[in-house]
């Protein structure tokens, strides 16, 4: 018995033209995602007025942890934050500002924090050399009521 081949039918559909649609997809996604920085939640205070703040700035965060007291939680504005005990953020702060003088921080407080608490880290600040200081505010519509 003589068996003869018959000829493959090409595909219909350009499978390497899929593979170059799903990378560049893929490719957008990536590009497209922002990474946030810091992922702690806090209560911000409200204000009318708003500036941006450079890309890059260093953030520091006072936020209340799970038992009421205070924590600083702190990013160079490059690498996810990190939380920092009180007497190690004048070292980190000092290290940025003594590679880039001009670099932005912005100080994000819960609302709930006592000014007390933010003026003694704005001091800290400004003594470990920070020349711009940024606070985080939640932007209050014109119309919206106090």
């Amino acid at each position: 018995m003589l068996f003869l081949r018959t000829p493959r039918m090409p595909s219909l559909v350009p499978t390497g033209a899929m593979a170059q649609l799903a990378f560049l997809l893929l490719l957008f996604l990536v590009v497209t995602t922002i990474q946030q920085v810091d992922p702690t939640a806090v209560a911000l205070p409200d204000s009318r007025a708003r500036v941006e703040a450079r890309k890059g700035a260093a953030l520091v965060v006072l936020h209340r942890d799970a038992g009421g007291g205070l924590g600083y939680t702190f990013s160079d504005g490059t690498a996810t934050s990190h939380d920092v005990a009180v007497g190690k953020l004048h070292d980190e702060v000092s290290t940025i500002v003594q590679a880039d003088p001009d670099r932005q921080f912005v100080l994000r407080a819960d609302g709930t924090v006592h000014f007390e608490k933010i003026d003694e880290l704005l001091d800290e600040l400004r003594t470990a050399g920070v020349r711009t200081v940024l606070l985080e505010t939640r932007q209050r519509a014109e119309r919206e009521a106090p």
